[in-house]
């Protein structure tokens, strides 16, 4: 058991620190009262290490600490359709987003349907039936939710621009990683071995268990025979590999060590919680 050390009471807005993130904690040390929070720091989230050199990206996954949900859904819940009061999620919303001193109206968001459609932003807002984004507009944030799924961030510094995926299994069958960058491609001229890429935390090979219908879909290397005819997938591995195939380096790719089921007290995960759950939101943006 790690000794808890109590900080002095905080303002969110004032506490922005271009750091690494630290190893998540095992204990959740904070007191909410008027969005304020008493925390360890980076507890909100993490951020990709493979985006560090370029001091104008914003790149972050948040965890599931920090917030003001409740059960079963606590703490940092950022989802919306997820069954828990709304009141709630705009008010996690606008705990991390006074952490990193941008407007709520800054986030670009949407509905994601497991499909492969990239939306093209040039301002905040929400938006349906997308599960891709790109920009090359400063100052908007393009935000994946997920509890298991894998999000995934792309950044070319060639020409400023910011790509982010929604990756299920169905996405990943369909290679919505290679679509996401493709259209990059084709909207800002960004060449692939330019770009660098994060693969954030989902569920893990080791434990993402899948009938044959699904497993059909996928080339036998991302399979291991599990029990009663089922498969364990790697989803993770999958989109690494379409990543590389799409010109992206395999050095300029980062992809998160954690596993939403085996570290389940730091990030949501719809299957180990039977569905009822938060959503993290991995993000990212320009300054």
């Amino acid at each position: 058991m790690k000794t808890l050390i109590s900080l002095p009471k905080i303002t969110l807005s004032t506490i922005l620190r271009a750091t690494p993130a630290t190893p998540l904690l095992e204990n959740s040390c904070r007191q909410i009262k008027n969005d304020t929070v008493i925390y360890r720091e980076n507890e909100l989230f993490k951020t990709p290490k493979i985006f560090k050199p370029f001091v104008k990206v914003s790149a972050l996954q948040t965890t599931r600490h920090g917030g003001v949900s409740r059960e079963p859904y606590s703490s940092l819940n950022l989802g919306i359709n997820t069954g828990d009061d709304p009141a709630n999620i705009m008010r996690n919303r606008r705990i991390l987003c006074r952490h990193l001193q941008i407007a709520p109206s800054s986030l670009v968001t949407a509905d994601q349907v497991h499909g492969t459609n990239v939306f093209h932003a040039v301002t905040g807002g929400h938006y349906s039936g997308y599960d891709a984004f790109v920009t090359d507009r400063k100052d908007i944030f393009l935000c994946i939710f997920t509890a298991d799924c894998f999000p995934m961030l792309f950044y070319d510094h060639e020409h400023e621009a910011a790509g982010a995926a929604h990756a299920g299994w169905k996405g990943t069958a369909k290679n919505i990683a290679g679509m996401t960058i493709e259209t990059m491609r084709q909207r800002f001229g960004t060449s692939p071995p330019r770009c660098h890429a994060y693969i954030g935390t989902g569920i893990s090979g080791s434990s993402y268990e899948v009938g044959r219908e699904v497993a059909a879909r996928f080339d036998k290397k991302y399979l291991k025979p599990s029990t009663g005819g089922r498969f364990l997938l790697d989803l993770a591995a999958a989109n690494l590999d379409h990543l590389v195939e799409a010109g992206i380096p395999h050095e300029c790719i980062e992809v998160s060590p954690f596993c939403t089921v085996r570290n389940n007290r730091d990030f949501f995960s719809y299957r180990k919680e039977g569905g009822k759950t938060g959503r993290m939101v991995s993000l990212i943006g320009t300054r």
